[in-house]
């Protein structure tokens, strides 16, 4: 009898890539995200990258780091939000595990925590001396949501 192949990806490297192909989509210059959302049976829920807000033209709005109405932050919806709001069934979101490519900001906390979600999985945390992303875990740690590290392989992804 044959022995299966064992370079096959883990679970968390294949929902990581994943989240890593939908970064992809953004139009955000500086910074890519995306997210995937998984229930507890391993199948996909939801996925979603960084972008401009349905309806609204990517051409109209800033996207660079300026001030008041010209900084991007004050348009973009984030890769998790995202996700959370692309799903059909927000209850289907209970017991789920986020895979995300950069550490969550403490607005997508709060909608992480809100609607069940009970693990996350980053890749990168550029940002976690900055008081939002203290805020972040602190709603984490307060709601019983668990934290970890993407620790699998690099999923590189080559478009040409």
């Amino acid at each position: 009898m044959e022995e299966h192949r064992k370079d096959y990806l883990k679970w968390d490297e294949y929902f990581m890539g994943m989240a890593k192909l939908s970064s992809l989509r953004s139009k955000d210059p500086s910074t890519q995200v995306g997210s995937c959302i998984v229930d507890t049976e391993h199948k996909v829920v939801s996925i979603g990258y960084n972008g401009m807000p349905r309806g609204v033209d990517d051409e109209k709005v800033p996207w660079g780091h300026g001030e008041g109405l010209l900084s991007k932050y004050l348009y973009v919806c984030h890769a998790e939000f995202n996700a959370i709001l692309n799903t059909r069934d927000g209850s289907r979101l209970n017991g789920c595990t986020l895979y995300v490519t950069l550490f969550p900001c403490n607005e997508c906390a709060k909608a992480i925590v809100q609607v069940g979600i009970k693990e996350v999985v980053y890749m990168e945390d550029f940002h976690g001396d900055q008081v939002i992303y203290q805020a972040s875990r602190k709603i984490f740690e307060m709601a019983g949501v668990k934290v970890r590290h993407y620790e699998g392989k690099d999923i590189l992804i080559k478009v040409q």
